[in-house]
């Protein structure tokens, strides 16, 4: 966009003292010819720019001439480019780069801080990316995207409306309309493979404020009672936090939970081996009985 060029051109000049117009046309990807108009809109804007012919010659800011650039404190530039940093984690493009670009009067280093690092990547982080940048692409030109889905019970090909991109509960997922289900729905990333932008446009809809915690879980589906191990602690601690537990006399840890997925949540118990022990419902016990003694049947 022409405005994201000139804002562009302006940063630049403040931060050199002098360049070229070949320089800017190169950096921005267009012609001298629309960099030099580009030059006379700046000035009509009311920034007097210089330029001078011969081997030192160049584009610059007038001397003396300051452009207040103390409208975001250090802070908030920090605050910001965290964020921008962390997004950087799953981007094919650097957004720290191209804003730390535009931002004149202070040394990067004042506000881009190696104190806290937020990776949003994960193990897929190459076709993530690449992920990401497609369904960004397919929002922003309203257009519908097909890909095949992987269920624990099931695969299924789907052609969605996409409407947001979702970081929750450590995974990424895109929220859109299924066409076929004729409702919203959350789908996991790393479980939609062969994704594809259509040549088909769609009239978004209103999303209602529901629906995006509802798609992601439910945890009133499956509540179980379980006694966990004193040496699980941190696990409990760190998928369900401190106050999912109550510390009994002999110090192990009565654990309570709602589960929106019954297979997840006895794949998820099992996983424990012999330090939890179902407690209620009834029914979870007994299908745990008849895992493990499916599993014990292979084994002797």
């Amino acid at each position: 966009m022409k405005i994201d060029r000139l804002i562009g051109i302006i940063s630049i000049l403040q931060q050199n003292k002098k360049v070229t117009a070949p320089y800017l046309a190169e950096k921005f990807e267009v012609s001298r010819r629309t960099i030099n108009r580009d030059i006379e809109d700046i000035c009509r804007a009311g920034i007097p720019i210089v330029t001078t012919q011969g081997a030192n010659g160049g584009i610059s800011i007038m001397e003396g001439f300051n452009l207040d650039t103390s409208v975001l404190t250090t802070d908030e530039l920090e605050a910001i480019f965290t964020g921008l940093k962390s997004l950087d984690s799953i981007s094919i493009t650097s957004h720290t780069d191209r804003l730390a670009s535009k931002i004149k009067g202070r040394e990067p280093e004042s506000y881009i801080s190696d104190n806290i690092r937020i990776d949003l990547s994960s193990y897929y982080k190459d076709s993530l990316a690449a992920k990401i940048e497609l369904l960004k692409k397919a929002i922003k030109q309203k257009r519908l995207v097909s890909f095949h889905y992987y269920y624990n019970k099931g695969e299924e090909d789907k052609l969605i409306e996409p409407y947001q991109i979702v970081f929750k509960w450590s995974s990424w997922y895109i929220f859109g309309f299924c066409t076929r289900r004729q409702d919203f729905r959350m789908f996991k990333l790393n479980r939609l493979w062969n994704l594809n932008i259509t040549e088909t446009d769609f009239t978004p809809r209103k999303i209602p404020d529901h629906n995006l915690d509802e798609n992601v879980t439910n945890a009133d589906d499956y509540i179980i009672t379980a006694i966990f191990d004193s040496s699980l602690k941190y696990r409990l601690i760190d998928e369900y936090s401190i106050g999912c537990y109550t510390e009994l006399d002999d110090g192990r840890l009565l654990f309570k939970q709602g589960f929106s997925n019954k297979d997840y949540m006895i794949s998820w118990l099992l996983g424990f081996g012999d330090k939890v022990e179902v407690v209620e419902p009834k029914e979870i016990r007994e299908e745990i009985i008849r895992i493990t003694q499916n599993i014990l049947k292979k084994y002797i």
